[in-house]
């Protein structure tokens, strides 16, 4: 894809493609778009799962690694997995082993992580509540789920500022330094229709999570989601 975007409907292949195309500067562009607080996200989502150096983990939609490498500081077992094949060729000198993968039908069996995460991924698949069930079949009954994505800003005029960054500045600023600038515009308009911090807490819930809460990043603009597989 090259001149159109994803749309909305998330159209599995579509969306393939696109990241496919950004995946040269994937991890710049993210960095620029974010002011930096990329990386402070990565080190959040690490600490929410309390891995420990036995663990094994599943990073799911991980692009080019640069979210299991943070997760892999731990000393845990990192498995790095995405639909996007040129995400996965773009991240391959991190040495993290990786999967191609599709969120709503992972090749892994029951029961095989002790943790599992996914950032700012969930947003991107066309059916939240069986990705969701997928990553809870393939955890143990008490593992850990950490979802970072963006989310709502709490306080009104900064997400009415956020908002209009999304639909109008970001767009720009990706032209400069995106390797695919119109794929960016289905990103900001994805971020706008994704439910609010309750509402993803409420569709963790009924995949079969305990103890769901949810921790705000930069006044609301991600969230890092929370919850326990039951048994």
């Amino acid at each position: 894809m090259t001149s159109s975007r994803a749309s909305l409907e998330k159209d599995p292949s579509e969306v393939a493609e696109m990241f496919d195309g950004v995946a040269k500067r994937y991890d710049l562009t993210n960095t620029v778009l974010s002011f930096a607080q990329d990386r402070r996200w990565r080190k959040a989502t690490r600490k929410a799962l309390a891995l420990r150096p036995m663990d094994v983990v599943l990073d799911l939609a991980a692009g080019t690694a640069v979210s299991s490498q943070e997760l892999a500081t731990s000393g845990a077992t990192v498995i790095a997995a995405d639909f996007s094949r040129g995400m996965l060729r773009a991240g391959a000198a991190r040495k993290i082993p990786m999967v191609a993968a599709d969120a709503l039908h992972l090749p892994f069996a029951d029961d095989s992580f002790d943790a599992a995460t996914i950032s700012f991924g969930l947003r991107n698949v066309n059916d939240v509540p069986l990705a969701l069930s997928e990553l809870r079949r393939v955890l143990k009954p008490g593992g850990r789920l950490a979802i970072c994505e963006f989310s709502t800003p709490t306080v009104k005029p900064f997400r009415t500022v956020y908002m209009e960054y999304l639909m109008k500045a970001l767009p720009a600023v990706a032209t400069k330094v995106a390797s695919n600038p119109v794929a960016y515009v289905y990103l900001a308009e994805s971020i706008r229709a994704w439910p609010d911090q309750a509402g993803l807490a409420e569709q963790i819930r009924a995949a079969g999570f305990d103890d769901v809460a949810w921790q705000n990043l930069t006044g609301g603009i991600a969230a890092i989601h929370t919850g326990i597989a039951t048994a």
